[in-house]
């Protein structure tokens, strides 16, 4: 089976947060709201791509990207990963706490499908998230 067999599962989530409050929050707010889903979370970029060649494993239809990490940083990964057609299918949603333009320029620029800036309160962080969820996941499947 090569990588572009890998299976899809439409309720893994894979979130790259290198803050242990920030991955708390997003668990705690998506569990709430959408208890299907199943989140998986990787503490920096190092990995991301490693894990979604895994081919043992089902890969994430969505992607929460954190941009500021030690290590590969947010852009980083999405480069990497929009470089590799083979997940042109994934769903990618920078979360970050940067509201400059020139940040979400770049992102968009790299193949981001959506950012967003956590807000620091935890109930408007939750509306957030469950509504970034719900539009991402109403959509019907692409093909790259």
């Amino acid at each position: 089976m090569d990588r572009a067999d890998s299976v899809i599962d439409d309720n893994l989530v894979l979130v790259v947060e290198d803050s242990e409050v920030d991955r708390e929050a997003i668990d705690r707010a998506l569990s709430r709201s959408h208890p299907e889903l199943v989140l998986e979370f990787l503490p920096d970029g190092n990995t991301v791509l490693d894990r979604l060649r895994d081919q043992s494993r089902p890969r994430p239809s969505l992607m929460f990207l954190d941009l500021s990490m030690p290590g590969v940083d947010g852009y980083g990964v999405l480069s990497s990963v929009r470089a590799d057609t083979t997940f042109a299918d994934l769903t990618i949603i920078v979360l970050t706490s940067s509201t400059t333009s020139a940040d979400i320029d770049r992102c968009y620029a790299a193949g981001a499908d959506s950012y967003i800036y956590k807000p620091v309160n935890f109930a408007l962080f939750r509306t957030v998230l469950q509504g970034a969820v719900d539009y991402w996941h109403s959509l019907p499947p692409s093909t790259p």
